[in-house]
């Protein structure tokens, strides 16, 4: 029988801090994750220099957590895949350090790995996933629609031409004087709301696979303020939900158009914005009534996580890619096939 493959994992891109071992890149072993929001919420975002310092703080101690919870030792393990991009530069250069000291110490093969690889393959942490698919990753700096029709192979077919989806509900939420993280609370308060202010849809070209939500932002802070202009009272709920059912619209259309177009037998969603509960359930509901099968993680893997990085790190050890000890963080990195 052929050997397992236990790959460690470390995931560094923007604020958490991660570290995970996976075996045959679907079994998890341990998934470690040190959170910064609490430390990063009075900022009302993200700081990059903040974010590097706890990651120095933390690095060490979750790989040293994910290995005891996996019960492995290094030599116990086959490679070391970590985040090379995109993401904040200094964020990225401290697990990658992590990962080179620590395959260098214990002779082990270095692997970089796509953030955005990872967040579509943290569905195979849950099932098999079947080709040809259609990958509809929704983020705080990604919106993306990328069909694949093996392992290691991504075609992108539609991407977002100004803000991303998570980029929007953050500033929407920052305009309703909703807490960081805002696409939560979003969510949240849209699924309180019984009625809904109506916004636009950017649908783009006919043909195009392509998002634009600044429009959208742009409309919910004129709704803002031309109500408190008037003296009126704004219905944060109703706003919430009116500007979640349009970007929830868009994604919809968009995806089951281009699932039906290019013949996929498998749609997965991908991102932090996948554990949007809306999201999930329009995806859900419509990728039923078109017989066509749907999968998304469960939330704990939507959001950052390192498990996610193993997963495609033993792809890609499997199909013999290899980095070296002069990786460099690359916060543009392009998704790019492994695979000619």
């Amino acid at each position: 029988m052929k050997p397992d493959i236990y790959v460690l994992g470390i995931e560094t891109s923007c604020d958490e801090t991660a570290a995970s071992v996976v075996k045959n890149g679907s079994d998890i072993l341990s998934n470690v994750v040190a959170s910064q929001i609490e430390s990063q919420k009075r900022f009302g975002g993200v700081v990059p220099e903040i974010a590097s310092r706890h990651h120095v703080e933390e690095i060490t101690l979750v790989i040293e957590q994910a290995l005891e919870e996996a019960r492995l030792a290094p030599g116990d393990l086959d490679a070391v895949a970590v985040t090379e991009g995109p993401g904040l530069v200094g964020a990225l250069l401290i697990g990658i350090s992590a990962a080179k000291a620590f395959a260098f110490a214990n002779d082990l093969p270095l692997i970089g790995v796509h953030h955005i690889a990872g967040h579509i393959y943290a569905n195979q942490l849950v099932q098999p996933m079947e080709f040809p698919l259609l990958a509809v990753i929704v983020s705080g700096g990604h919106t993306e629609m990328v069909l694949m029709r093996e392992h290691g192979s991504f075609e992108l077919i539609g991407e977002t031409r100004d803000d991303a989806a998570g980029e929007a509900y953050d500033k929407v939420a920052r305009v309703l004087g909703l807490p960081y993280p805002g696409g939560p609370q979003i969510d949240r308060l849209a699924g309180e709301s019984e009625t809904a202010v109506e916004f636009p849809r950017a649908w783009l070209e006919t043909d195009s696979y392509d998002f634009s939500f600044s429009g959208l932002k742009s409309s919910v802070i004129n709704y803002k303020h031309n109500m408190e202009q008037r003296g009126e009272e704004i219905d944060e709920a109703a706003v919430a939900a009116g500007f979640q059912q349009s970007v929830i619209d868009v994604l919809t259309v968009k995806a089951v158009r281009a699932a039906k177009e290019y013949g996929v037998r498998q749609v997965i969603a991908a991102g932090g914005v996948a554990a949007n509960k809306g999201l999930r359930k329009s995806f859900e509901t419509a990728f039923a009534n078109e017989q066509i099968a749907f999968s998304v993680p469960p939330i704990q893997l939507c959001t950052d996580n390192a498990a996610m990085i193993s997963a495609v790190g033993t792809e890609m050890f499997k199909s013999g890619k290899r980095s070296g000890l002069a990786m460099n963080g690359r916060p543009g990195m392009v998704l790019a096939s492994w695979i000619d």
